[in-house]
């Protein structure tokens, strides 16, 4: 297949212009660099203006592509007011200017086109006689929405319209305060099996679709369901294009993937039976509480269940039915059923619902356990889960809190999938996303120093409390284990996040707080991601920040990374001290002198001895006045002026030690993320060769944590931190000096942070070449074996902010085999 060959994914008609086309699409490379479009009617070259967008939010869309698309293409066509005269709209793409077809649509087409609404059905679910269909739509003005049963007569009885911040960069023309978003529920009557149809009505324009039930279990029917599609689908894009489109539709990588990591690892009924069997001195009780509001009776039986199979029984299940109306009879009587059957069961009704923090804080009331377990209502949690937590604590009974990995299942309960294998606890993690969830235990008088849930941080009230109970505990562990399976609900978070904005505001607010009760003075950011957070830290203080640059020879490579300091940075506080060792080109000593002449907070000092990283880094701290040292290689550039600032904001916090950058190759794929204990049998880069713009193993790449250690071609570290580990090991000439100093600084209690804000180029391994002659792969060789005498235990622990689940054979956090 044509790799360069440009992809249409939507073709349509300006909402508000008339006679123009706008279309949406991507390259099969994932760029746009060196390509080009042009459009024609028939052999007329039409007027076309290219919009291209980028960043994180076109990662998010294409995540589930095969490919990496980083750069997506928003083309605006005029055509003539004669246009329905021609036969033919063709786009033609190049890549280095040599055209080839890319895409055609008839005028005929384009016809009927001119009438359709722009929308799409993205989910479309039966649960008895109730159909939900979500999706969005956009026209010109309003739109009606109705849901007709196979007759065509409506039965909509709910229709909710909202906000879509994804849609505004392929509808650049729309109303900013549109909601193109829809949810349609209706009821079909006497149990009928469809078909089913959604119609959407505008002012000018009218759509008809058919609603096809989505079955998880066999993909192959909706592709053959789809086949008209494809027909049409193969007509404008040919067979190659086609191919790749139902490919990405039959083969999801992680799904299968995952299953067969289930049918692999997942406790065998012996093992069940044995866990049954096991005998505990002590058995903490564990009390889960749940509340409960408009559940489907189908779900709460199905926890309750997942509840009752525990093969470890000293718990007890404590429940709040928030009062909903007709719907609680229902209810009462399975709550009088099971609590009937097992004394270990309670409930009671409340009078009101008071929302999901005041209806948590009654069950909670119930409780009497030694670790309260919230689950929602209609969550499962697998029969080994309290086993595993009451065996950690029979380990180590002074754990405060625990908790679990997680996935998600399907709405039938058949289908597991997006495990998520979570780090050891990481508090800048969870200040960036909570990615603890569930399953969580925390000790009740931990959780009562805490204080109970609050209604002000109703939609992020299980953040907030996670944030309260951490600063009370002094343990946390984690079972890196999948021991909650989250049901995963169309009309979820998940699923529509614009209409849950102010959950993702609560918990913006939560975090803030957090750092209020700590004195931080920061404030919080929503992020690139709804449900993600940016911590920006404002400190009073402007401490000298001492960047440390080794330097042989390169001028232009120096000089490019100073200037982007100097016309880039927008902290000013600093002195750069460059490190001279063993250069021989007349221009740099020059370059020197330019250097010294023109910038007051600049000097060079020569350190005489043969390469070796590590010697002269100590050489050049012990010329800086800062109390902050930037490690900083001479193949860098900065990309944005906030870099210093960004790192400093974390390094001056009294628990870290040091900090580390997001660097990026010239071609904008990455270079560091993090470090990773364990890759290639030492420490290797977390995420290597992924786009700039990839969010990475839930949203790693994107958010601020902790990590083993982080490269030191862009390193911030504390003058203080430094000398309390004797500087960087001089036994370590080039290899692993980086990963083993920031093992020094958190075995002396410091944290070491990724900030992904903090954006470099490192165009590596330029000025001293690459690792490949005999003698150097010889070195190389000596120093892993002095990295693994000197941290062989911490590597072959695994590292606490990876997951033992996760493959170490490559950096992209896939399964383990």
């Amino acid at each position: 297949m044509d790799t360069h060959k440009f992809f249409v994914e939507k073709m349509r008609f300006h909402l508000k212009e008339q006679d123009t086309l706008v279309f949406v699409g991507w390259f099969f490379d994932g760029s746009t660099k060196e390509h080009s479009i042009k459009a024609y009617l028939d052999n007329r070259e039409l007027p076309l203006t290219v919009q291209v967008n980028r960043g994180a939010e076109v990662r998010q869309k294409y995540i589930r592509s095969i490919n990496e698309i980083e750069e997506e293409v928003v083309g605006i066509i005029k055509l003539p007011p004669d246009w329905r005269n021609g036969r033919r709209v063709t786009l033609m793409a190049a890549y280095r200017e040599e055209y080839k077809k890319s895409y055609a649509i008839s005028t005929a087409k384009l016809g009927r086109l001119e009438n359709e609404v722009s929308y799409y059905v993205e989910n479309c679910h039966r649960e008895g006689s109730q159909i939900t269909v979500t999706g969005w739509c956009m026209s010109a003005g309003d739109i009606k929405l109705e849901l007709l049963d196979g007759s065509r007569q409506p039965i909509s009885e709910k229709v909710e319209h909202y906000y879509r911040k994804d849609l505004l960069s392929v509808f650049p023309e729309c109303d900013k305060e549109a909601k193109p978003g829809f949810l349609v529920q209706g009821t079909a009557a006497g149990g009928q099996s469809g078909p089913f149809y959604l119609e959407m009505r505008g002012a000018k324009n009218h759509s008809r679709t058919r609603l096809t039930k989505w079955d998880e279990g066999t993909k192959l029917q909706y592709v053959i369901e789809k086949a008209g599609d494809t027909v049409r689908y193969l007509e404008r894009n040919g067979i190659s294009a086609t191919a790749y489109k139902i490919k990405s539709k039959l083969t999801h990588k992680e799904g299968n993937t995952y299953e067969n990591w289930r049918a692999k690892y997942l406790p065998a009924p012996e093992e069940l039976q044995r866990q049954r069997e096991d005998i505990f001195e002590t058995e903490p009780l564990f009390s889960l509480v749940v509340p409960l509001y408009k559940t489907k009776p189908q779900y709460l039986r199905e926890m309750i269940d997942s509840v009752t199979a525990q093969t470890y029984g000293n718990w007890e299940l404590c429940m709040a039915l928030a009062a909903s109306g007709e719907e609680d009879a229902a209810l009462i009587s399975i709550l009088e059923e099971y609590a009937g059957r097992d004394a270990r069961i309670g409930y009671q009704v409340l009078p009101e619902n008071g929302g999901i923090a005041e209806n948590t804080n009654a069950a909670l009331a119930m409780a009497s356990g030694d670790y309260l377990v919230p689950v929602d209502h209609d969550d499962l949690v697998p029969e080994n889960a309290l086993y595993e937590f009451a065996s950690a604590i029979r380990r180590d009974d002074a754990i405060d809190m625990l908790y679990s990995d997680e996935d998600k299942v399907s709405m039938d309960g058949r289908h597991f999938f997006e495990p998520h294998f979570k780090p050891d606890f990481d508090l800048d993690l969870l200040c960036s996303v909570n990615y603890i969830c569930h399953l969580l235990a925390v000790r009740k008088d931990v959780a009562e120093r805490a204080g109970s849930y609050q209604s002000a941080f109703d939609g992020a009230q299980d953040l907030d409390f996670i944030l309260r109970c951490s600063e009370q505990a002094k343990k946390i562990y984690h079972v890196p284990k999948i021991l909650y399976h989250w049901r995963c609900h169309m009309d979820s978070t998940a699923s529509n996040p614009e209409s849950k904005l102010y959950a993702f505001e609560a918990g913006r607010r939560a975090i803030e707080e957090h750092y209020r009760r700590l004195g931080i003075p920061a404030r919080v950011e929503n992020a690139s991601f709804y449900g993600m957070y940016r911590t920006v830290y404002e400190w009073k203080e402007e401490p000298l920040v001492s960047i440390i640059i080794p330097n042989k020879d390169h001028a232009e490579d120096l000089k490019l990374c100073l200037d982007s300091i100097f016309t880039k940075s927008d902290y000013r506080n600093f002195e750069v001290v460059i490190v001279e060792n063993n250069s021989t080109e007349p221009e740099t000593f020059a370059y020197y002198k330019e250097l010294e002449a023109g910038h007051e907070n600049v000097r060079v000092v020569y350190y005489e001895g043969g390469f070796n990283y590590s010697k002269i880094n100590n050489f050049g701290a012990a010329a800086c006045r800062g109390d902050y040292f930037l490690l900083l290689n001479n193949d860098t550039e900065m990309i944005d002026g906030g870099c210093i600032r960004e790192m400093l904001g974390y390094c001056m916090r009294e628990d870290v030690g040091s900090v580390g950058a997001k660097l990026l190759y010239a071609d904008d794929t990455i270079q560091h993320a993090g470090v990773i204990l364990g890759f290639g049998g030492t420490a290797g880069h977390a995420f290597i060769g992924k786009s700039r713009y990839d969010t990475g193993y839930f949203g790693r790449i994107l958010c601020a944590q902790d990590y083993s250690a982080v490269t030191a071609a862009c390193m911030m570290t504390k003058r203080e931190a430094f000398e309390a580990v004797g500087g960087m090991t001089e036994e370590l000439a080039v290899a692993f000096n980086d990963v083993d100093y920031c093992l020094k600084v958190r075995k002396h209690g410091w944290l070491v942070v990724y900030d992904p804000y903090a954006e470099m180029h490192h165009y590596e391994s330029k000025s001293r070449g690459y690792e490949d002659s005999p003698e150097k792969v010889e070195r190389f060789n000596g120093e892993v074996e002095i990295l693994l005498s000197r941290w062989r235990d911490q590597i072959e622990q695994g590292d606490p902010y990876y997951n033992p689940n996760l493959t170490l054979d490559n950096s992209d956090f896939s399964l383990r085999r």
